[in-house]
């Protein structure tokens, strides 16, 4: 038994060194190397200062920016140390209680409708933006949901309804490959561009 203490604490001291220190070491390393921006968490930075990650999405409730979909964490929205979803099922009263109140919510900041009061017609409120990510971390919304707000963030900022859907145009990211996933928008990454497009 002795005979074999030795060898298995050898054993143990090599391979806390190869996959505890070493493998982590170049592997950090070359992601520096290689993808220095994702490995750091894909910040944007605005005059010096982190604005936040394209791939985390903020909280933003003012009529003048573009909202995102809504965020289940806990204790604060997007909070990315407790990321998950609601997990409330379709029958369940509080998810409706949740949509109802994104809507009551996107009514009160002017975004019942759509289009302009010259063109009376209406469309659905997309989904995303009345419903909870599975994450609660999603930094972004479908060009629909985009579109949906463009009348009111345009009133909100004394813009031309047609340059700001130029821009969510802009900053509409289509599918992975041409093939995955749905055409985005990233809403920190177009609130942004209209602070910058206003201030210009």
């Amino acid at each position: 038994m002795k005979s074999l203490f030795r060898p298995l604490i050898v054993i143990f001291a090599v391979l806390t060194a190869i996959t505890g220190l070493a493998y982590p070491a170049v592997m950090t390393a070359f992601g520096q190397a290689a993808f220095h921006r994702a490995v750091n968490g894909s910040l944007i930075v605005v005059d010096g200062k982190v604005a936040g990650s394209e791939l985390i999405g903020q909280q933003f409730d003012a009529p003048q920016y573009f909202w995102g979909r809504l965020s289940a964490t806990s204790p604060n929205p997007y909070n990315a140390t407790s990321s998950g979803g609601s997990n409330l099922g379709p029958t369940n009263p509080a998810l409706a209680d949740e949509v109802k109140g994104r809507i009551a919510a996107l009514k009160a900041a002017g975004t019942d409708v759509s289009q302009p009061a010259s063109q009376p017609t209406s469309q659905p409120i997309p989904a995303d933006l009345v419903t909870s990510s599975a994450s609660g971390l999603d930094p972004e919304i479908s060009p629909a949901a985009a579109a949906y707000q463009v009348e009111r963030v345009a009133r909100a900022r004394h813009l031309n309804p047609v340059d700001v859907q130029a821009l969510v145009d802009r900053y509409t990211k289509g599918r992975q490959f041409g093939v995955f996933g749905e055409p985005r928008v990233n809403v920190l990454k177009l609130n942004l561009a209209l602070d910058g497009k206003a201030a210009s």
